[in-house]
């Protein structure tokens, strides 16, 4: 599956929005999960094919390092048939960043998908969300769905003020902005943020995605000092601080063991 680039929007300092549309997406469907994601492939410079492409094919007759990069990206909208893409952005740094920063109507991305695992339970007495601008797209789209009135606490981890995005829903928002660079040298912003939280009475329900570590950090703490069910909490490090992709997406099935074994 692949879409046509229709419109590209530089939302923030550090977050392309890509809207794609086209032909390529007869066929894809989100469903109920507010945490859709698609796997997005990349072909490597001088590889010998272009979008759109028989994957399958490509990994049969062609050598490794001419195989798509595979990016996971979630899905910020899906409507009247086009695919909205938010995009994080860090210069030169990485493959979808860069592809995202230079595309131009008419570009042509291939990707598969999509998955999703979580949407806020409507019967949760309240609800907690923490990431950091990874998370952004499948938080805001989380949000829609929080029920009318239900208490719903959010913490995000951004660069700086100029990294904020406007977040609405219908419940009670109460919504923490989290600045790395007020104390660039802690790795706990989001951890340190959620244990002064006093939870709301009542059951909550969770969403931590985003850095490995910092997702790994709050998991420890929902589960054994907050005793959260290991059934309200969703849980994904959707990357690792010093590992590139490739790297953090070859030791993850290792590190998500040694998550799992924690609590």
């Amino acid at each position: 599956m692949y879409g046509t680039v229709e419109d590209i929007e530089q939302l923030t300092p550090h977050m392309v929005r890509v809207v794609l549309g086209g032909e390529g997406l007869d066929g894809f469907a989100a469903g109920t999960c507010t945490d859709h994601y698609v796997k997005l492939m990349f072909p490597p410079p001088g590889a010998p094919y272009t979008v759109p492409f028989d994957a399958e094919q490509v990994r049969a007759e062609l050598p490794r390092e001419q195989w798509p990069v595979m990016r996971t990206y979630s899905v910020r909208a899906w409507e009247a048939g086009r695919l909205t893409i938010d995009f994080v952005v860090h210069g030169d740094t990485g493959v979808a960043g860069p592809w995202a920063q230079s595309a131009r109507p008419g570009d042509l991305l291939q990707f598969r998908g999509p998955g999703g695992a979580y949407s806020p339970d409507p019967a949760a007495d309240w609800h907690l969300l923490a990431g950091d601008e990874s998370a952004l797209p499948a938080i805001s789209v989380s949000l829609a769905r929080i029920p009318a009135g239900a208490p719903v606490h959010v913490f995000v981890e951004v660069d700086g003020p100029a990294d904020e995005l406007l977040l609405d829903c219908p419940g009670d928002l109460h919504l923490t902005w989290l600045h790395r660079e007020s104390d660039p040298a802690a790795p706990d912003l989001l951890l340190r943020a959620v244990e002064k939280l006093e939870f709301p009475h009542g059951r909550v329900h969770a969403f931590v995605h985003g850095e490995a570590v910092a997702t790994r950090a709050l998991r420890r703490h929902l589960l054994g000092d907050r005793r959260v069910p290991r059934a309200d909490l969703s849980v994904s490090g959707y990357w690792r601080r010093s590992f590139t992709e490739d790297g953090w997406q070859s030791s993850k099935a290792e590190w998500n063991r040694a998550v799992e074994a924690d609590v």
